[in-house]
């Protein structure tokens, strides 16, 4: 029996790019009719099969796009959504919005389900458990397979596809400068695992504006949280307030909302003694007692990127253009729990 190979190993073979081998086998104007019989014969020797569903995908267009979101809980990606939904319609497409739950097996169920003829393309925010486990071997098979794909918020540097992320570090940055500039010493942080980039890099913000305030890092006082658990999260937290703390930057407006209960639970009074700021703008964010300081991630705006950028590449996918990476600037909002 000949040994099962992939448009990869083809194009190594042949010494030629497996988008040649691609289109070859698709029988591509592109192509010319010498290279394209001998990539059809080594095919034909080693008894290749082309995946069907791939090529069912770029061959008959829905008009739909796939999303595929780890959550369905978060105000941001009900925005994200919201910004994707505009485009897609004003261009003819509908959405059909999924959940991976954060888990990397329902994840690759989702991916391949939609891929299975139903969506002309993917809009995801990576599962953290993907992320987690570095395995990302789903995603390398669509790019191989030129399906398209744009990736938002939870990316991965290893994912060559177009991208739309917020500028996490400088967002960071943003956030600890505002309470370094009201006063603040003592900045705890309440921030994801480091396979979790979003997280990651607003961390990454956070480190960089207290050195350029001259304030030492504190590893007490920094929570990395890898739990849905609000039980837990909170334990946390309040393990963190054994620390001297007079402020809180939360990656998430969902920590910010803990971090607060907890302190108020302690007899804390915010923001006189505690000032608290959070991410994304969401509806927690806007009232909470006392509503949270916050930078606003425009979720909508990240959707209409990714949007625009999917159905152009739908839409002139013989084009061959490098990926894109999109970067949205985001801003802070100061509200009641952070000192004026």
């Amino acid at each position: 029996m000949k040994s099962k190979i992939t448009i990869k190993i083809i194009a190594k073979e042949l010494g030629v790019s497996p988008s040649t081998v691609s289109k070859a086998l698709r029988d591509s104007h592109e192509i010319s009719q010498e290279t394209k019989n001998k990539i059809k014969a080594y095919a034909k020797l080693y008894n290749f099969r082309p995946n069907n569903l791939a090529l069912q995908l770029r061959n008959q267009k829905t008009k739909v796009i796939g999303i595929v979101l780890p959550k369905i809980v978060h105000h941001f990606f009900s925005t994200v959504i919201s910004g994707v939904e505009r485009v897609a319609n004003e261009r003819g497409y509908n959405i059909m919005v999924c959940f991976s739950n954060e888990q990397q097996d329902k994840e690759v169920e989702t991916i391949n389900v939609l891929t299975n003829g139903s969506v002309d393309g993917l809009i995801v925010s990576i599962a953290k458990e993907s992320l987690r486990n570095n395995e990302l071997g789903h995603f390398h098979k669509l790019i191989q397979d030129e399906i398209p794909i744009v990736l938002f918020d939870r990316v991965h540097s290893s994912l060559n596809c177009d991208k739309v992320i917020v500028d996490d570090i400088g967002a960071g940055y943003k956030a600890t400068k505002h309470l370094i500039d009201i006063g603040c010493k003592n900045i705890a942080i309440i921030t994801t695992p480091e396979h979790v980039t979003v997280g990651f890099n607003r961390y990454q913000g956070y480190e960089k504006a207290l050195k350029d305030s001259g304030i030492s890092l504190n590893k007490k006082l920094i929570v990395n949280v890898d739990d849905d658990d609000d039980t837990e999260i909170y334990r946390q937290i309040k393990e963190m307030f054994a620390e001297k703390v007079d402020a809180v930057f939360a990656v998430n407006e969902i920590y910010a909302a803990l971090a607060i209960r907890v302190a108020k639970d302690k007899g804390i009074e915010i923001p006189n003694e505690l000032s608290v700021v959070g991410f994304t703008d969401g509806l927690i964010s806007e009232y909470s007692s006392p509503s949270i300081t916050t930078i606003v991630q425009h979720g909508f705006t990240m959707g209409e990127q990714a949007a625009e950028l999917l159905i152009d590449r739908i839409e002139n996918e013989k084009d061959n253009k490098l990926p894109q990476t999109k970067v949205i600037s985001s801003n802070l909002k100061i509200r009641q729990s952070s000192k004026s």
